[in-house]
């Protein structure tokens, strides 16, 4: 999977569709030092131990670079940025039974938003999986001969 280039100063807003969500009893914000080991265990547990080490890293930044989206006092959702490297993007995942609903896009966009606020000009989608998702939706366009990028030698967990 080949990383993606993002221009953050031209992204589609992202209010209409939190409010949206708001309208379904779904949050979408920053998450804070204390939750870190709800939301770690839950990413790990729904994608991936890897997934998990990039979200637990996120929490060490000021401001935290972890946003979730919630229903019901219940992680639904997460993304993160400036986890494996600045200006990236990754990693990001809903909960399944609640796909389908615009989660995954406010995540992006207000983690993208995000970036632009801090003073970046460009974001780095990590080894991106949906690329359609994330051209249709921000604009993407790939990096030639980025993969495997920054995560070239990475070492994984071994299955039991």
């Amino acid at each position: 999977m080949s990383d993606l280039l993002v221009k953050l100063y031209e992204l589609p807003e992202v209010k209409p569709l939190i409010a949206a969500l708001r309208a379904e009893r779904i949050d979408i914000r920053r998450s804070i030092a204390p939750e870190k080991h709800v939301v770690v265990d839950w990413v790990g547990e729904h994608f991936s131990p890897n997934w998990a080490s990039e979200t637990d890293v996120a929490y060490s930044n000021h401001p935290v670079s972890c946003w979730i989206a919630t229903h019901e006092e219940q992680c639904v959702g997460f993304a993160c940025f400036n986890a494996t490297a600045k200006a990236v993007f990754g990693p990001t995942g809903v909960d399944e039974t609640y796909r389908g609903k615009g989660i995954g896009t406010a995540l992006l966009l207000v983690c993208l938003h995000d970036l632009f606020a801090q003073g970046y000009a460009y974001g780095i989608i990590g080894w991106a999986g949906p690329v359609d998702f994330y051209t249709r939706t921000v604009g993407a366009v790939e990096i030639p001969d980025s993969e495997p990028g920054i995560y070239r030698g990475m070492l994984r967990s071994q299955e039991k």
